[in-house]
């Protein structure tokens, strides 16, 4: 009995042992998974922590751009007074107001322009228009690409303009020592097409000045004052910018014979016009910005603009005779391929040709070549093409005729 009482608890012992063994290995599989899945859920807490902050920062952009749409838009004026911690302002409208500035608006001074509030029209914050509102509305080019060799004749022309505009810009110790003010701007009067515009870009090009082209139709705005504050802008903008050429394009449309009666919109021209006059006068006359004009209708332009010490040098730019058109049709086709081309004869072909005329011809030789599947142009490609230019011109003035 007792042999087979030990063999029982001998049995038992190695029962319980394994019994233990089994335990203690689920055990320790559990502290595994145990880890693995706190592991998980500790990645998922950083993860959800990562998400929260994210959403956090979206829904403050959010928040922030909501109160900044419910804000009130502020109006931009023009100062016209500063009285100690009070200021005179302007609205686009014309409207004036006595208002008070902020503590943190410094250094106001008249005619600056600032934001005001919609109801109380107090100066909130100074800002400049100049670079970005203004100006930039019109075509500025800091380096034009044309030059003298793109210009064929206009030598007497090519002389004047350089005498005024690029020998004060590149040699003012000149002036100095003679003792002579060079001439403010230039005005350059001609009919259309004859290279008014490119003789501003070479001038401007030879000085590496900047260049501020300026349509004059464009001057004229709708509101009172804004075309005069626009004046005043590019007027700035150059000499902020100098070295620099403002190029007023169609300058009669701005510069017309004055009439003591007219419309409200008359007035505003007058008024741009009279701001134009000033900024003239106030040139220095050696600064670094020259004025140049353009107008195709000389007779209808106010004495006030061409009167000496504002544009008071004219130079006309008129069709060229043979030997002018023989060098502009010399300009145009050097990058051509031509094949038996006499250009002699074609310029005889040519008679009162505008320089853009020339051009034009140029341009639908080269289509006739195009549509005959040639790579080259010849006599009768540009025979055929004035042709075709001289009926559309002739078409165009018979429109403007009635």
């Amino acid at each position: 009995m007792n042999g087979e009482t030990d063999k029982k608890t001998v049995y038992s012992e190695e029962y319980n042992l394994k019994d233990h063994d089994e335990q203690t290995k689920k055990m320790a599989e559990n502290i595994v998974r145990l880890e693995e899945e706190n592991q998980l859920i500790q990645g998922t807490i950083a993860r959800l922590q990562e998400e929260g902050a994210m959403l956090r920062e979206l829904f403050d952009k959010a928040s922030n751009e909501l109160n900044n749409l419910k804000k009130p838009a502020l109006l931009v004026s023009e100062v016209c007074n500063v009285m100690g911690k009070n200021a005179i302002i302007k609205l686009p409208n014309g409207n004036k107001f006595y208002c008070n500035i902020s503590h943190d608006v410094k250094g106001l001074k008249s005619g600056d322009s600032v934001l005001v509030e919609q109801k109380s029209l107090n100066v909130v914050e100074k800002i400049n228009l100049t670079q970005n509102f203004d100006v930039e509305k019109f075509v500025i080019i800091d380096k034009p690409h044309e030059n003298w060799k793109d210009i064929g004749g206009l030598k007497d022309e090519m002389r004047e303009i350089r005498e005024v505009i690029e020998l004060p810009l590149k040699k003012p110790q000149l002036f100095k020592k003679i003792g002579i003010q060079p001439p403010k701007g230039v005005l350059l009067f001609g009919p259309p097409g004859t290279g008014k515009t490119l003789l501003a870009k070479a001038v401007a090009n030879s000085t590496k000045a900047m260049f501020i082209e300026v349509v004059g139709s464009e001057l004229v705005q709708k509101f009172i004052g804004e075309g005069a504050k626009l004046v005043k802008d590019i007027f700035d903008y150059a000499r902020k910018n100098a070295p620099a050429i403002v190029f007023i394009d169609e300058i009669d449309a701005l510069a017309a014979m004055r009439m003591e009666t007219g419309t409200s919109g008359e007035r505003e021209v007058n008024r741009t016009f009279m701001q134009l006059l000033a900024e003239l006068d106030g040139f220095d006359s050696l600064g670094d910005v020259k004025v140049v004009a353009a107008t195709n209708r000389l007779d209808i332009l106010d004495q006030a603009i061409i009167r000496p010490g504002r544009l008071d040098r004219l130079i006309e730019v008129n069709l060229q005779n043979e030997d002018g058109r023989l060098e502009i049709l010399k300009v145009h086709t050097k990058g051509m391929s031509l094949k038996n081309i006499k250009l002699n004869e074609l310029v005889l072909e040519m008679e009162n040709f505008s320089g853009a005329e020339i051009k034009a011809v140029c341009t639908e030789a080269g289509y006739f070549a195009i549509r005959n599947n040639r790579e080259y142009v010849t006599q009768e490609d540009f025979l055929a093409a004035i042709e075709k230019v001289r009926i559309e011109e002739e078409e165009d003035e018979s429109m403007i005729l009635g």
